[in-house]
């Protein structure tokens, strides 16, 4: 899989199931641990822009200091998450974006190879939390799940370090892809609300 093509399938998926929701998803449970669809678009929201000027190697600080300090589910929420992800995923598409380092919001350098990976799983993972929420399937292309697996594989450690992931929760040996990953970032595959 080309590095300039996995952030767009994967918001590709996520701006489908994005579309699905509807306003009284907002107080739905996730899978995602202390987030309900509304802090999960919130979530998807307030960091969306540094993700997007990390693809430009342009340091774009969140929002407010902390994801609690202001509320951007407001107005119409699912068109101003589709047209985030639609810009992240296409600021992700220049190849350019997955050369040298770039910043995620704030002044440390990373890889832009890895940032771009972890805005893969951003995107897949969330996904599939909101598609469990609203009690809809979600798919992805084995392509896609086998990157996304290996890039979690090489980040999970320093995830949960940072409290982006829970403990890793175990699956079967033979698992499909998608299981492998949602365990890595500490879901459970069989969650449901």
């Amino acid at each position: 899989m080309s590095d300039a093509l996995p952030v767009a399938a994967a918001g590709r998926t996520l701006i489908d199931i994005i579309r699905d929701l509807k306003p009284d998803h907002l107080t739905a449970p996730t899978p995602c641990a202390d987030f309900d669809v509304r802090a999960l678009v919130h979530h998807l929201l307030f960091w969306g822009p540094s993700l997007e000027g990390a693809a430009r190697k342009e340091t774009v600080p969140p929002p407010a200091a902390t994801e609690g300090e202001l509320d951007l589910t407001g107005g119409d929420w699912a068109a101003d998450l589709v047209a985030q992800v639609g810009r992240t995923a296409t600021a992700w598409d220049d190849p350019a974006a997955w050369t040298g380092t770039t910043h995620m919001g704030g002044p440390t350098e990373l890889p832009a190879a890895m940032v771009g990976g972890m805005v893969v799983v951003e995107f897949l993972v969330h996904g599939w939390d909101l598609a469990r929420a609203a009690g809809r399937p979600a798919t992805w292309d084995a392509a896609l799940l086998a990157y996304a697996h290996e890039e979690v594989a090489k980040t999970a450690a320093m995830g949960r370090e940072m409290g982006v992931y829970g403990p890793e929760v175990p699956v079967p040996d033979g698992s499909p892809p998608l299981d492998r990953v949602l365990g890595l970032t500490g879901r459970d595959p069989s969650w449901t609300p």
